[in-house]
């Protein structure tokens, strides 16, 4: 049986129901896989229920607030998919009045759209014949086919696209790539791997050859730098606040926070020094350490070690934020969870 026939058997009986299968409806597929890019599907499926809901076309999206758009988005990550997704709503709306780009090719010109995304798009809501390739995908044929070329290596991916493409169906490439996701996803998994069920057990280089856990080859490894934040929360007596919103392109960009003393030295911080120096037309009262450990956020390149602190003040405070409008804002989600958990 070829491989195709064997994969996509695997997949009717195992598929998982996702809202976006059921439908060739190229706005929710493109909406799905942009939220599901560095996100799994449990913790991604609310959020395309919430977009979709809220943005049902792609014009209500490319007429929303940004601001709108990123509080929705917020507890996702990765922040840029939500920024992306918004620019290229407005291209679709106004260049293509709201017909979607049909080709691969025509998909990579979107921003936030990759290889995978325009590949999966593609095929999905097109049935154009190309083959998805993601970690998913290098993890299955790499094990099935023995493949031990370092998938880290910008030039592996072409290996694996060509086998891809070498395997695909040209009468059902949508279900094709659906199927080796799953598989992916369920089946042929990173760690705990059940080979006794697969399809593929008589035929697996990895399995016939006890190298399960060797395959992939990934050699390079992302280097994690540690990052200190301190965030200072202003509080007069009635109730307002100071916010700010990060513009610079970095982590959480365009999202809002409090103040911020930031550094990547576990140095001790010096916040009286900090207040007198910035903030000198606030008289405040002695600053309050709100969290008695650093609350830890895990990014995919930080491990940032965070703090909140409260700066009560007499003072009016200038251009404040009423604390009960915060909700109206979008922080990222380390910072959305704390001041949920602050009776104020």
């Amino acid at each position: 049986m070829l491989f195709h026939n064997k994969l996509i058997s695997w997949y009717l009986q195992h598929k998982r129901n996702l809202p976006w299968r059921e439908t060739k409806n190229p706005y929710a597929i493109w909406l799905s896989e942009i939220i599901l890019q560095q996100t799994r599907v449990a913790q991604g499926l609310p959020y395309f229920e919430a977009f979709l809901t809220q943005y049902p076309t792609v014009f209500d999206l490319a007429n929303a607030p940004e601001n709108d758009i990123m509080r929705l988005w917020q507890g996702l990550g990765y922040y840029s998919r939500a920024r992306n997704l918004h620019t290229s709503a407005k291209i679709i709306a106004y260049q293509y009045d709201g017909n979607f780009p049909n080709t691969y090719k025509e998909l990579l010109s979107l921003k936030g759209v990759g290889d995978y995304t325009a590949a999966a798009i593609a095929s999905i809501a097109f049935d154009e014949v190309v083959p998805v390739v993601d970690g998913n995908v290098f993890r299955v044929l790499s094990r099935i086919y023995g493949i031990d070329a370092d998938i880290s290596a910008s030039s592996t991916k072409k290996i694996f696209q060509q086998k891809a493409q070498s395997l695909i169906p040209s009468d059902d490439p949508a279900t094709f790539n659906q199927a080796i996701m799953d598989f992916g996803a369920m089946q042929c998994t990173p760690k705990g791997v059940n080979c006794t069920p697969c399809p593929f057990l008589n035929n697996c280089v990895a399995y016939q050859t006890n190298q399960i856990d060797k395959l992939p080859v990934k050699l390079g490894k992302v280097k994690v730098k540690k990052r200190y934040l301190d965030f200072l929360i202003f509080l007069d007596k009635y109730h307002n606040t100071i916010i700010e919103q990060r513009i610079d392109k970095d982590i959480w960009q365009q999202l809002y926070q409090f103040p911020l003393v930031d550094r990547f030295e576990n140095t001790p911080i010096p916040i009286h020094e900090v207040l007198k120096t910035r903030y000198t037309d606030i008289n405040y009262k002695e600053p309050i350490l709100l969290n008695t450990e650093p609350i830890i956020h895990i990014l995919s390149h930080q491990k940032l070690h965070i703090n909140f602190w409260m700066i009560n003040t007499d003072n009016d405070l200038p251009n404040g934020t009423p604390w009960n409008d915060l909700n109206k804002f979008g922080f990222p989600i380390v910072i959305h969870n704390f001041i949920r958990s602050l009776n104020i």
